[in-house]
């Protein structure tokens, strides 16, 4: 389990047994359809999330797992479409089955404390395994929970929440959305402050659909598997944190050659950089072309807005092409430029991606 941020360290989680945690109170039992943005196939996957909480004073005496799982349970009642399963209906779309059959919960004790994993745990983490542990047969789209958590004890007080959560049913914002209610109701709240709103139908495709604008993020590359051979079986991927400190930023803007650098945020500068260091390190043909996906929230691009609380996915991918010879050719500000064209582009071409479902 070595980290470049942290010490090399073994150490055992102690698991008990997978339970379900339904809800708290009976709920509807009824079949929601997702979303025509919830069930794309590149959603249709699981996503991992941990978070590490020192001790706290105030938690003294406190079990967090039984706080966790009483909360859980509780927060469930309001979205209670996460104790179902999704099943496929005609054409494949995703629908969710409200069964009450509750949400996989994880009790866990790690005999290290935190300051033994080291001061700054990030990306590669060294013992996510330990900390989020997949239980065998659960994490498929259809037929399985839809959410999992592990909480897992410190010897120093501290724990850490290990949550695994389909896709298909919330963007980042929206598990956000759920895990804040979670904590609310664990603070003794008897409702979150933001109430969870369904109404997936707003984000459906009219009938027959009507394409304004062309998409990049959607054009389908001929010779993709093609070069993810080539990248896998190379097997020299790795996975590092890097941080971007005002030096770093500072040094970026430095490589802007017509002194307009001001003009470019440190995210474009950032993702323009990492663009290029990848497709050098890959070793594409000069004729290839290379696509940068920038995910956009659009939940900022309705109007009328989407109602306060609609916790399923509202994102976009736009994409920024060029070739990798034009990419190595140019200043480093063409890179940037690209970036922050298509970043401008977005609220055109997210407005004419969601325009789709709603209506306009």
């Amino acid at each position: 389990m070595d980290s470049p941020s942290s010490p090399s360290i073994v150490f055992t989680v102690k698991r008990c047994e997978p339970e379900l945690v339904a809800p708290a109170t009976s709920t509807p039992h009824e079949v929601k359809p997702l979303s025509d943005i919830d069930d794309q196939e590149g959603l249709r996957c699981q996503l991992g999330i941990i978070d590490i909480y020192r001790h706290n004073p105030s938690m003294e005496g406190k079990n967090p797992v039984k706080v966790i799982r009483d909360a859980l349970s509780r927060t469930l009642v309001f979205y209670y479409p996460f104790a179902g399963r999704l099943r496929e209906g005609h054409r494949g779309k995703l629908m969710v089955d409200c069964t009450e059959e509750g949400v996989l919960f994880i009790e866990a004790d790690a005999d290290v404390t935190l300051d033994q994993l080291g001061e700054a745990l990030q990306p590669p983490f060294p013992c996510s395994k330990q900390l989020l542990y997949n239980v065998p047969g659960s994490d498929g789209i259809l037929g399985c929970p839809l959410l999992l958590l592990q909480v897992t004890r410190f010897k120093c007080g501290g724990f850490s929440v290990g949550i695994r959560v389909n896709h298909t049913m919330v963007d980042a914002t929206g598990i956000v959305q759920f895990m804040n209610a979670m904590a609310e109701i664990s603070r003794g709240f008897h409702q979150p402050s933001i109430l969870p709103v369904w109404c997936r139908e707003l984000l459906s495709a009219r009938n027959p659909p009507r394409i304004t604008c062309n998409h990049k993020e959607f054009e389908q590359v001929e010779d993709i598997k093609q070069w993810e051979t080539i990248i896998s079986c190379n097997g020299n991927m790795i996975t590092r944190s890097f941080f971007f400190g005002p030096t770093e930023i500072a040094s970026l803007r430095c490589l802007i050659l017509n002194h307009q650098s001001s003009e470019y945020t440190r995210f474009e500068l950032i993702t323009a950089c990492l663009w290029y260091c990848l497709t050098k390190a890959l070793q594409l043909p000069p004729e290839k072309q290379v696509r940068m996906y920038c995910v956009v929230n659009g939940r900022a691009r309705f109007n009328p807005p989407l109602p306060i609380g609609y916790y399923g996915n509202v994102i976009s991918s736009p994409a920024a092409a060029t070739t990798v010879e034009k990419l190595f050719e140019n200043p480093f500000e063409y890179v940037v430029d690209l970036i922050k064209k298509n970043n401008s582009r977005c609220n055109t071409r997210i407005y004419a991606f969601f325009s789709r479902f709603n209506g306009d």
